[in-house]
């Protein structure tokens, strides 16, 4: 809209100063002429805006001209407070600098916007960092639509969500107090209390969700940014993650890589037209975590490490030696 770009005239100039035509009309995509046109309207609606000519001229502002962004919508004041974490700002040396410059940006924010800015920038959390350890994992799509979730962030309402676990595979239903979105590395999250205790689930292993007529129950005292970065720090800092090779049998391996698709080391390979064994990377907790391999006998062998084959070859050993002898031990 052209009112719209106006602003965005008024707010590039005061941010950069002078700028030839070309550079307005190639930021916003648009012809020269109609930068020309739209300074004209400026320049009549009351804004000291004029134009320099030859090799080093431009367009520009009278020196100490400044404007506020009044011409600002409710979903664009509501966007640009949707933050990135504060560590990540932390770790640049612009933690201070952020503040500084959200506190000025919310006084310039039109009165009505402002509510809906504050809250945004309490509910909704960017964090571009990876898990540490751990692949970029994308969210390979929900039942549930993530503006639901939102609703009840927004409206401070208690959820009711039924949830499919990565580790096991099961289906469970919570009753949540919601503090808010995390979008970490590409993959959305939501944080929320169960039970008076935090809890991470991610939003593409939701499978269904409704609001219950009961306002949230938020612990006193605690916003967003304070839940996520405990729960961050809990599975940041456990150990670095134990990497495993197994060789899949092709037949079992569309099974396979269901059960264990929170383990993966990397993308799935494809299941089809593959040989008779399919190597795949997984990552776990522990070695005892890994055990649970065994569970697909000789369709799945691992190859590495070496002390989780041996750990394995002790249990099925094991468990070879009491089928082999009578139940009743005679």
């Amino acid at each position: 809209m052209r009112s719209e770009r106006l602003l965005s005239i008024m707010l590039l100039l005061q941010t950069h100063g002078q700028l030839p035509a070309g550079d307005l009309a190639e930021r916003l995509e648009v012809s020269v002429r109609t930068v020309m046109r739209d300074v004209e309207a400026l320049s009549a609606a009351g804004v000291p805006v004029y134009t320099v000519r030859g090799p080093h001229g431009g367009i520009a502002l009278l020196p100490g001209y400044r404007t506020n962004v009044t011409g600002m919508t409710a979903d664009e004041s509501r966007a640009l407070f949707v933050l990135l974490s504060d560590h990540a700002h932390t770790e640049l040396g612009l933690g201070q600098a952020l503040g500084s410059a959200l506190r000025k940006l919310m006084a310039a924010l039109p009165a009505p916007h402002r509510p809906d800015a504050d809250l945004a920038s309490r509910r909704i959390l960017i964090d571009p960092v990876r898990w540490r350890g751990g692949p970029a994992r994308q969210g390979s799509g929900s039942a549930v639509d993530l503006a639901v979730l939102q609703q009840a962030v927004f409206n401070d309402r208690r959820l009711r969500l039924r949830y499919r676990h990565g580790r096991d595979n099961r289906v469970r239903s919570y009753t949540l107090d919601p503090y808010g979105l995390v979008n970490k590395a590409g993959v959305w999250y939501l944080v929320a209390d169960h039970r008076g205790e935090p809890a991470l689930f991610r939003a593409d292993r939701a499978l269904s969700a409704s609001l219950l007529d009961e306002p949230v129950r938020r612990r006193d005292g605690l916003e967003l940014a304070d839940v996520w970065d405990g729960l961050r720090r809990h599975i940041d800092d456990i150990p670095v993650p134990l990497p495993v090779t197994v060789s899949v049998h092709r037949d079992i391996l569309g099974k396979f890589l269901r059960i264990h698709q929170a383990d993966l080391a990397g993308p799935p390979p494809s299941t089809d037209r593959q040989p008779e064994r399919v190597h795949v990377e997984l990552h776990f907790r522990s070695l005892a975590a890994a055990e649970a391999l065994l569970a697909f006998g000789a369709e799945a062998e691992v190859l590495a490490p070496a002390e989780l084959r041996q750990a394995l070859a002790r249990k099925a050993a094991e468990a070879a030696a009491r089928y082999s002898a009578d139940p009743d031990g005679t």
